[in-house]
């Protein structure tokens, strides 16, 4: 099969249809440059949208990522930004390895389709030429003869007349001679024509033609080829993809079996929790006996005889049941003593990380500048030692500064954290006297805080209560127990004062044994000789646990 044999008189056909070969590649690679179009579009409003529902920066929205279902969300447009890096994949694939590599082939075949037909027209001018040349001298060799055959027979009749001199005669014998030559010339310039021009018709047809036609094909099936093997490579540019795609959303389905309802719970009873205890039930006031008439308490209080305390209500929060949860309007105080209890140790907790944070910041400051002024001071050339004093004094000052911030908060931290028997494993084991004593100072809380004018939250009558609570039979725990073993031991990173009962001062730099660890309260139980022991805050110490304990442990 072969377009030289077969086709060998459809020249123009085969031009069209060449073209319309090169119109439908081109029509091909417009449809994938659309694609990709499409495909970057695609990318680019995923990604639009993923960054438009990412949790802004230092905002509310932001510490709602908490919760694990807010996690997962946010996993998610993570996961549906690498998806969109996947289509970008797509257009970036396809634009190389098909769009530019089909017009640059575009280009040589319009260029192989030009030089191919070029040589075919050129080769039909010349068949003819060839054919007009033989056709000139068939018509000469027609004239030639006609010619010769009048001045024949013009011959014959002068000849036969008797009346014509015998000059005349013998010119026209000439003449006729002469004609008959040139017809013999005539004749043999057509035939040596002919002959030629039989060759050059067999070479256009059967070798120049089919040559030509031959090329054509083997462009177009090349072509054809060109488009099987892009077709192919479009497929294979989308399947590569697939598994990361696969990944992607692979990530957002663990990211949705990570939710835990049960976790999300416990960290809206975190975030709200104020430690308060419920009130207690409302006694009637019997109007019927106006000489037994007595003040209306608060549906916080109980009878004295039940260990609880009154709390009276004022005029503007009369027949409110919770009147401690009343929100103040602008900045609170710098302890944070607006908040209930709870609460105000997470805002004293992470106000005492983030002033660690910033000590540690200027440390690393610190300690670099003093590498350099090391530098300097071998190498002067490199720079003045004395140009870093000036920083590193007032590093040393912030530092300062920032360490007297810190036990500052972790004062009213370690005050906050003794007055909840929640999260003091002391307090835990006291009798069941204590427990209702303790109820009582924080219904007294409750009671300070709607005594306040702007209904914020106040703790002094509470300290008082705490304070008397911790000294019933607070001393008498050590003295029943027996004394528990060193299971490491802990150096003081700060001083403190061991204001409240069951803890102990420590001076910085000190070393104690360590005979209970942090149970999560934030306390730790150490000794310092066979008599003398008792809680510190966790963050005031650097401990070192015993490995034969509890295993190689340190708390910073």
């Amino acid at each position: 099969m072969s377009w030289g044999t077969e086709l060998w008189d459809q020249f123009e056909n085969l031009e069209k249809h060449t073209q319309w070969g090169i119109d439908f590649l081109e029509k091909y690679i417009k449809f994938v440059k659309e694609r990709t179009e499409i495909e970057i579009n695609y990318a680019k409003q995923l990604r639009n949208l993923s960054k438009k529902y990412q949790p802004k920066k230092n905002s509310k929205e932001e510490e709602e990522y908490k919760y694990t279902s807010c996690k997962a969300f946010q996993t998610t447009l993570t996961e549906m930004t690498d998806y969109a890096g996947q289509h970008e994949v797509i257009s970036e694939n396809m634009t190389l390895q098909i769009t530019a590599e089909l017009t640059r082939f575009v280009q040589e075949m319009k260029q192989e389709k030009k030089s191919h037909f070029h040589d075919g027209r050129k080769a039909q001018q010349h068949i003819e030429t060839c054919w007009k040349h033989l056709e000139a001298s068939k018509r000469r060799f027609e004239r030639d003869c006609k010619e010769a055959d009048r001045a024949q027979q013009y011959f014959e009749k002068m000849d036969a007349d008797i009346n014509v001199t015998k000059a005349d005669v013998e010119k026209a014998r000439q003449q006729a001679q002469a004609r008959n030559q040139m017809a013999d010339d005539s004749k043999s310039d057509y035939s040596s024509t002919l002959q030629k021009f039989n060759v050059e018709q067999h070479e256009h047809y059967y070798t120049h033609i089919p040559h030509i036609f031959q090329k054509l094909q083997e462009m177009e099936e090349k072509r054809i080829v060109r488009l099987c093997e892009s077709l192919k490579i479009y497929a294979e540019v989308d399947r590569q993809v697939v598994p990361i795609i696969g990944k992607c959303l692979d990530g957002i389905t663990k990211a949705a079996e990570s939710i835990d309802q049960t976790h999300d719970s416990q960290l809206v009873i975190d975030a709200f929790k104020s430690g308060f205890e419920p009130p207690g039930d409302v006694e009637f006031e019997d109007f019927s006996q106006p000489m037994k008439r007595t003040i209306s308490e608060s549906s916080l209080s109980n009878s004295r005889s039940d260990g609880k305390p009154e709390v009276k209500f004022g005029s503007k929060s009369k027949g409110k049941l919770w009147p401690f949860i009343k929100k103040n309007k602008g900045a609170g105080p710098e302890d944070f003593s607006n908040l209930p209890p709870e609460q105000r140790r997470k805002k004293l907790q992470q106000k005492v990380d983030d002033l660690n944070k910033d000590i540690q910041k200027e440390i690393d400051q610190r300690d670099a500048l003093t590498k350099m002024k090391d530098v300097y001071i071998k190498n002067p050339q490199m720079g003045d030692p004395a140009s870093v004093d000036q920083k590193l004094a007032e590093l040393g000052h912030n530092i300062e500064k920032l360490q007297q911030e810190v036990q500052k908060f972790q004062g009213w931290l370690a005050e906050v954290e003794g007055r909840l028997p929640a999260r003091n494993e002391a307090l835990r084991r006291q009798s069941g006297a204590y427990e209702s004593q303790n109820t009582s100072a924080v219904s007294n809380c409750a009671q300070d805080r709607e005594s306040s004018p702007d209904g914020s939250y106040t703790e002094e009558q509470s300290q008082e209560n705490e304070v008397k609570v911790m000294t019933t039979d607070f001393d008498d725990e050590f003295d029943d127990e027996e004394p528990l073993p060193s299971i490491g031991t802990c150096k003081a990173l700060y001083s403190f004062e061991g204001h409240n009962e069951g803890t102990i001062s420590v001076t910085e730099g000190e070393v104690f044994h360590v005979i209970e660890e942090d149970k999560g309260d934030g306390w730790t139980r150490v000794r310092r000789n066979e008599d003398e022991e008792g809680y510190v805050p966790t963050s005031y110490v650097e401990v070192y646990l015993d490995r034969n304990a509890k295993g190689a442990m340190t708390y910073i």
